[in-house]
């Protein structure tokens, strides 16, 4: 960013009539004032700590429910090799991506987030097409994850009715879309809460998520006893069951499995409007959650593994999550339903958490504009100082894409689009970072120094890499039922977006427009400092 353009973005903050020396209302009054810089008003409570917002980023990727959601990728895809390693081999590289996005997050902590940083990076000409591709793009990602999780949430609930009536109710694709919506209405109450009410309430997620995932590695260690599978096997053996003759590219498709769990943790960009010490809280959050999330779900499935005797056994089973087989195979009735009551409280609370990151950036892009009906989706509500409209949209449009569960690859083409979308918003700026947005941007409090280059690179290659793996079916033979949905939903939103700005938006969208001193309870920050050192009251 240039000087000219951080002068022109330094504008409004509202007043603080509240400031009064303490260290949090000074601390909230300079995030707002760089929110200022940024081009936006402060709008938000800034209600989330630096705890509460790594919680809030570890939670939105709920472990031990991910893994159980997405156990069946590795199973098909490798076994046991595939259990282990493909986790292990994504998780490295999702590293980078992550700390190239904690770097941009640093630097301009706002809603906007993605789309935001694109359009600061990227050349003056393609400034508003490249934050129009990055906004529509994070926003099909986002949606298709709230879909994704609280299908398999559902899931898991008709998981639970079948070993708990030995399998004499077996619920099929009409009950699990029925309680998908109940979850989904569900969520839409819990996000629509005041931030404070969120910011608490992701502390005890947190705990649920990781006692909940210590407690299934302990279970699987040390209830499969005499069953375990040999060391040499747990690491080594390698089953294809996906159709493909080829066995390399087989174990690929098991990354789709980390690749979904290790998604949404741009949230702590899109609360950065909502917490203290935003530029600092928001990358290690970011960083916190990626790194912790990789380490335990590794450790998850490396149990996993060896508490699995028989892969075909599980791949064979007649309820909905091979997961469910496992536990029920190793800890019986009771200890499963025990176990998987609370893996379920994990993933609903995962797609609570995940509801509230795709809520925020609705209202962010809305706010610049850039969605149908924008001025009903940028709206505050009053009471609760948060985007309720906006959360009751992204319910409805993650319903709709739940018809998907009607498909016999549901959760393959839910998980291949919210993937693609989020990574490919993920990698759009970063790509921008290393080449046109080489001398633009201003470091934040945690900056990669000279290895954003290499790291950037890195990063930018895995997405291309896992964005075309992921448009594959799972098995070799296709057919209507059992294709890969994920490249039909990425295509629709691409075409309604290239659509609308050929035809439209590209005399109209600019990128992101400054909202300050919009109303009368703001003033310029420069002023304020003025009259701060001066006591003076000058004012425009």
């Amino acid at each position: 960013m240039s000087k000219s353009e951080k002068s022109a973005t330094v504008s409004t903050v509202p007043v603080d009539r509240r400031s009064d020396g303490n260290p949090l209302s000074v601390l909230r009054h300079a995030d707002d004032a760089k929110l200022a810089e940024l081009g936006y008003k402060a709008e938000f409570k800034r209600e989330f700590s630096l705890i509460e917002t790594v919680a809030f980023a570890f939670s939105i990727m709920g472990v031990v429910a991910s893994v159980s959601s997405t156990f069946s990728f590795p199973l098909v895809s490798g076994g046991h090799v595939g259990m282990v390693f493909g986790w292990l081999i994504p998780c490295l590289f999702v590293l980078t991506v992550a700390a190239s996005m904690a770097e941009l997050t640093s630097s301009m902590p706002t809603s906007a987030g993605l789309y935001y940083f694109s359009a600061k990076l990227a050349p003056p000409r393609w400034s508003a097409l490249a934050s129009w591709v990055t906004g529509w793009a994070n926003i099909t990602g986002q949606v298709t994850l709230v879909c994704s999780i609280d299908f398999t949430c559902a899931q898991m609930i008709t998981t639970a009715i079948a070993v708990g009536s030995d399998g004499a109710i077996s619920l099929g694709a009409g009950p699990t879309y029925g309680i998908l919506w109940a979850i989904l209405i569900a969520h839409g109450l819990v996000c629509s809460a005041a931030t404070n009410v969120l910011a608490r309430l992701n502390l005890a997620y947190v705990l649920i998520n990781v006692g909940t995932t210590i407690a299934a590695i302990i279970a699987l260690l040390v209830c499969s006893g005499g069953n375990k599978v040999s060391t040499h096997d747990a690491f080594t053996l390698f089953e294809n069951n996906t159709g493909w003759a080829n066995n390399g590219w087989a174990f690929l498709l098991a990354f789709t499995a980390p690749m979904w769990t290790l998604t949404g943790y741009d949230s702590a960009a899109h609360i950065s409007e909502e917490v203290s010490g935003a530029a600092r809280a928001a990358p290690i959050a970011i960083l916190v959650g990626v790194a912790g999330t990789a380490a335990l779900g590794w450790i998850l499935l490396i149990s996993a593994s060896f508490a699995t005797s028989s892969v075909s056994g599980l791949l064979t089973t007649t309820l909905p999550l091979p997961m469910g087989q496992l536990f029920l195979d190793v800890l019986g009735k009771r200890g499963m339903l025990a176990i998987w009551s609370l893996i379920i409280v994990v993933q609903f609370v995962t797609g609570a958490a995940q509801g509230v990151d795709a809520s925020r950036v609705v209202f962010a892009f809305a706010r610049d504009n850039a969605l149908p009906g924008s001025r009903w989706w940028k709206q505050i509500n009053k009471r609760t100082m948060t985007p309720v409209n906006a959360v009751w949209l992204v319910m409805l449009l993650a319903g709709i894409c739940g018809l998907l569960g009607f498909s016999v690859t549901a959760l393959s083409s839910l998980a291949g689009a919210s993937v693609i979308g989020l990574y490919v918003s993920y990698a759009t700026p970063i790509f921008l970072r290393i080449t046109s947005g080489r001398n633009k941007l201003v470091p934040g409090p945690f900056s990669l120094g000279k290895w954003y280059m290499p790291l950037g690179i890195v990063a930018v290659s895995w997405v291309v890499f896992i964005v075309v793996l992921l448009v594959f079916p799972p098995a070799s033979t296709v057919t209507p039922q059992s294709m890969n949905y994920a490249v039909v939903l990425v295509m629709a939103v691409f075409v309604f977006a290239a659509g609308s700005w050929i035809l439209s938006a590209r005399h109209w969208f600019s990128g992101p427009i400054s909202n300050v001193g919009t109303d009368s309870e703001t003033t310029t920050y420069d002023e304020k400092q003025l009259a701060q050192n001066h006591s003076t009251s000058d004012s425009d």
